[in-house]
């Protein structure tokens, strides 16, 4: 894996549990050394936070979040002094112009000739009464950064189409998984009703109330057994829905580790009918064919027809269609299982990510 010589920063606004093992294996090939400045989420948002990092320092910023919905805001205390006390050669910082301290620490980097590189998710353009505006206030964002890292080549696009270099646009796939080994073995027949699982937080933009009631629509020779892992402010409401319409469906609570893995070894497709996606990468490591809703930029790269079912999002009729497709053709899921594990251990693994990351490091001291 490549190596970054310097002293790195980076700048979240929380600390999730998944990215635990991509800031550790980053600050392995930081030579000296990486810090995270990160503080707590919102009770309401069911993230799942992180207790500690093992390799990168992580020095807990106070949160002061502001509003909610498309007004939210976000001040991030004791940001400057962890500057001065850390002095970073180079910063990372998510490229979320709602984050209030952001400015003022690329500033400071500046003032000093210090590089800031960019981690967002793509910059698409505005649909509204004001799109000129929005985009021109984009574009002013977007010049502050000396580099912009993106989830996805959809992402990276956006960020050209908006002015930035090129050479400095890199393309880091998301992803929670280190390169997998071998893939967990299935047979080309299901072990009694097929397993269709979801993971992540329970929310209504996740769409798992449509998801039910779409599984309560297939004939009953391809019904699945509905497994949805995670916790939210939505699990008991959702739990009450599923008693009505689809009682075949079984609610685990937030799982990790070995726990969570059998869950994925044992299920036999993957869904996300909602926003979000970056748990697919974690089931396609365990060769297990996605179907998920196309919601934002990273989507495409992760799922083709050879391994999934990309949909348009809110569309339940795909969905329905989809699912019945899927859960006819035992002998063609493991197959695009098989696709899914080689999609994972040639590109969308943490040593791609991190790799990518140490590159676009060192490339915008030059």
């Amino acid at each position: 894996m490549k190596q970054f010589r310097d002293k790195a920063g980076i700048i979240q606004r929380v600390m999730p549990r998944y990215r635990v093992p991509f800031f550790d294996l980053l600050a392995a090939q930081c030579g000296n050394g990486l810090t995270v400045f990160a503080g707590k989420p919102r009770k309401n948002e069911s993230i799942s936070q992180a207790e500690s990092l093992q390799s990168a320092n992580w020095v807990h910023a106070k949160n002061v979040h502001l509003f909610s919905g498309q007004f939210y805001l976000c001040l991030q205390l004791g940001l400057m002094e962890w500057l001065e006390d850390r002095d970073p050669d180079s910063l990372i910082v998510e490229a979320n112009p709602r984050y209030l301290s952001t400015p003022r620490a690329i500033r400071w980097m500046h003032e000093r000739g210090r590089p800031v590189i960019g981690w967002g998710l793509g910059a698409p353009v505005p649909q509204s009464a004001l799109t000129d505006a929005r985009l021109r206030g984009r574009q002013r964002f977007l010049e502050q950064f000396d580099g912009m890292i993106s989830y996805s080549e959809q992402g990276a696009k956006e960020y050209r189409a908006l002015g930035f270099a090129a050479n400095r646009v890199f393309v880091a796939p998301n992803a929670m998984n280190v390169r997998p080994i071998s893939a967990p073995q299935r047979a080309d027949e299901f072990d009694g009703e097929p397993i269709l699982l979801y993971v992540g937080r329970l929310q209504a933009r996740k769409r798992l109330e449509n998801l039910m009631r779409v599984c309560a629509t297939l004939p009953n020779d391809v019904k699945p057994r509905l497994q949805i892992v995670g916790d939210g402010p939505e699990k008991s409401r959702l739990e009450q829905t599923a008693k009505e319409i689809y009682p075949d469906t079984e609610f685990t609570g937030a799982l990790f580790g070995e726990h969570l893995a059998e869950r994925f070894k044992k299920a036999d497709l993957f869904v996300l009918p909602g926003t979000g996606g970056l748990a697919a990468q974690q089931a396609m490591s365990y060769a297990l064919p996605v179907v998920m809703a196309n919601d934002y930029g990273s989507q495409p790269d992760l799922v083709t027809p050879v391994n999934g079912w990309l949909l348009p999002p809110n569309d339940d009729v795909a969905l329905q269609k989809a699912l019945g497709e899927a859960l006819n053709e035992p002998g063609r899921l493991r197959r695009m299982g098989e696709e899914s594990f080689r999609l994972v251990q040639e590109k969308f693994n943490l040593e791609n990510m991190v790799d990518v990351f140490v590159h676009a490091l060192g490339e915008v001291q030059h």
